[in-house]
């Protein structure tokens, strides 16, 4: 209902003609309005108002005339509703670009976030939507799958984030499964994608692989064919660089094809042939710890890198009765798998935990993601299960050989 008048309109119009009439008439013109609006009850200023404005309507006093400035107001009004009905689409062509109404809930998301700028009511209409379709969803309650897909999407972002963050969907699913939580891979993939939480993407990288100058080097015994029916049974070795603050750190591994479990690393701010052997010593010193004291007839795959050729490590592999294989000078194909290994550590590792300082923070950082790498990450290509885990079943299965129980601890 419109808030009364200050005067009746019969009294404005009544008073105005009065006004009109008394200063037409030069005998009663000093003074009219004064004494008019004395009598009538009514401020002169008021009264000079309305019959300054009456004369304006009649073409007797330059200026804007009533119905003028009506039609000025509801201009301004409808351009004002112009402005904000494309400030909604606008802020809303985002969900509303594929054609198709979005759902309630998007909706709803919307309007919570704009309410406060726009209104509901003009949000609803812009976007075709009833008002109470809004208040109805704000009032009920929260759907069962709702509070599933929030309790779900809190235990995806903890566990990605205990695994690196570089696990994809399949794999998360994979790894919710192996954790007690049966849920759908589209499932698990459209809640990643709702948190932005995305697997660790591989990138080019420059290879630095000095070939030996001796000319005298092993053949190839593996001729690309990374399988292996037993454990330590073929070994495939290489190492990369790691830019830190105070130089390069010089990392290389020792990878058991079988299980692709990592063996034998060592970081070094140096890439003599000290770097690979002391790998191998490790990886002959973590396999004995395990109880495999035999390693004679292990095929030990390498590229042709001088460190790999230098006398040093062909000593050492003959004096365990291990047989050199090295691949041709150039063709990262003949030692792949070593290569795929060093590049999960790259882009599992290095390059989303950086920028490194020093060979100690390489070095640490390394230790706690070969043990994570062994232990608890699931590899493809074993069935999503861990190296670790492969192992154990393998002996669990072949109880003649030599079992690992003995095997030095997880961190974790």
């Amino acid at each position: 209902m419109a808030a009364p008048r200050k005067y009746p309109e019969e009294l404005r119009e009544r008073a105005i003609r009065m006004a009109v009439d008394a200063r037409r008439d030069p005998a009663t013109r000093v003074g009219a309005l004064r004494r008019i609006g004395d009598q009538l009850g009514i401020n002169p200023e008021t009264l000079w108002n309305w019959v300054t404005q009456a004369e304006v309507d009649a073409g007797d006093r330059p200026g804007t005339s009533t119905s003028d400035a009506q039609r000025l107001a509801e201009l301004e009004r409808e351009n004002r509703e112009l402005r904000r009905s494309n400030a909604i689409l606008r802020s809303a062509s985002g969900f509303l670009r594929g054609g198709a109404r979005p759902p309630t809930t998007v909706i709803v998301q919307y309007i919570d976030g704009h309410k406060s700028r726009f209104g509901v009511e003009p949000i609803c209409r812009e976007l075709q939507v009833a008002p109470s379709t809004y208040y109805a969803a704000r009032s009920r309650p929260p759907a069962a799958r709702s509070v599933g897909d929030a309790e779900l999407t809190r235990v995806l972002t903890v566990e990605h984030a205990a695994n690196y963050g570089v696990y994809g969907a399949r794999k998360m699913w994979k790894h919710l499964h192996r954790l007690g939580h049966p849920v759908g891979r589209c499932r698990v993939g459209r809640l990643m994608r709702a948190a932005d939480l995305h697997g660790a993407v591989r990138g080019r990288v420059k290879r630095t692989t000095i070939p030996g100058k001796d000319g005298c080097r092993a053949g190839d015994l593996v001729n690309r064919a990374f399988t292996a029916r037993v454990p330590n049974q073929l070994w495939v070795a290489d190492f990369t660089y790691v830019r830190t603050w105070a130089g390069f750190t010089y990392v290389a591994f020792i990878i058991d094809v079988f299980s692709r479990m990592i063996v034998g690393w060592k970081a070094d701010t140096t890439m003599r042939a000290d770097l690979v052997t002391d790998t191998l010593e490790m990886a002959v010193w973590s396999r004995g710890r395990a109880g495999v004291t035999d390693l004679a007839g292990l095929i030990h795959q390498t590229d042709a890198g001088a460190q790999y050729v230098s006398l040093a490590l062909t000593e050492r592999l003959a004096a365990l009765g291990m047989r050199a294989s090295i691949g041709t000078v150039g063709d990262a194909y003949d030692n792949a798998l070593a290569e795929s290994t060093i590049g999960l550590f790259k882009t599992e590792l290095i390059r989303r935990r950086g920028p490194w300082r020093t060979l100690d923070d390489v070095e640490i950082a390394t230790l706690e993601w070969v043990d994570w790498f062994n232990n608890r990450r699931l590899h493809t290509e074993l069935g999503d299960i861990p190296p670790a885990e492969h192992e154990t079943v393998y002996y669990r299965q072949n109880p003649a050989s030599t079992t690992l129980e003995t095997r030095e601890p997880s961190l974790h």
